[in-house]
């Protein structure tokens, strides 16, 4: 996918610095994130790639909470509780409000069996992309950008499947930060088992300390 070099208006900015106060501040984001969605700008680029979440189906089987933005917040309420474990707070509050944001141009539905897949590498360049238009902030990019790219790593790494990195991950990206990020994914999902999930986070945790 290319990226497209566009700059947002005062507007987006202005949406975009009203998102961040919530995300650092309130205890329930996703309150504000629900009527925020409602408002023009949203229409508009960048935000246009958010809006695209809210009818983007997933599967029932995984997410039974529903579209793609029922999910995100879910995972953005669940950040919120765990964003003063952050190191950087702000990178990572961003990062679960944009993880699924290359969701609606990858999922696929096949007889009934909706997938996604790539979305996570997708999404890292379309974070790229939604935040060029917003920021100057080369680092915090990069800092968002990079969790989003390895927040399927827990699935990835603790199945051994051929889509993990831990070597990528651990040059470009805390290994704590990703955890902390795939904890609030996985629970943000209808019925989650939050001791299952945190041992699965940690079993990805111990398995990267030993691989390169």
């Amino acid at each position: 996918m290319k990226t497209i070099s566009r700059t947002a208006g005062p507007a987006a900015r202005l949406l975009f610095s009203r998102i961040e106060e919530h995300l650092l501040r309130d205890p329930s984001p996703s309150a504000a994130l629900r009527e925020l969605i409602k408002s023009p700008e949203f229409d508009a680029y960048p935000f246009s790639m958010l809006r695209k979440l809210e009818p983007t189906p997933q599967s029932p089987v995984h997410h039974p909470e529903g579209n793609v933005w029922n999910h995100t917040l879910l995972v953005v309420d669940e950040a919120a509780r765990r964003r003063e474990e952050s190191g950087d707070p702000r990178a990572f509050m961003w990062a679960a409000l944009l993880h699924d944001i290359g969701k609606p141009p990858t999922t696929r539905i096949h007889k009934e069996r909706i997938t996604a897949y790539d979305h996570d590498k997708v999404g890292a360049r379309m974070t790229q992309e939604f935040l060029s238009a917003l920021t100057d902030d080369r680092r915090f990019m990069d800092k968002v950008t990079h969790l989003v790219k390895y927040h399927m790593q827990v699935l990835y790494v603790v199945n051994d499947l051929p889509f993990k990195d831990i070597g990528g991950m651990k040059r470009n990206a805390d290994v704590g930060e990703v955890a902390l990020l795939c904890l609030c994914d996985r629970l943000g999902r209808g019925g989650a088992s939050k001791r299952e999930e945190e041992a699965q986070v940690k079993m990805f945790v111990d398995l990267c300390q030993y691989e390169y």
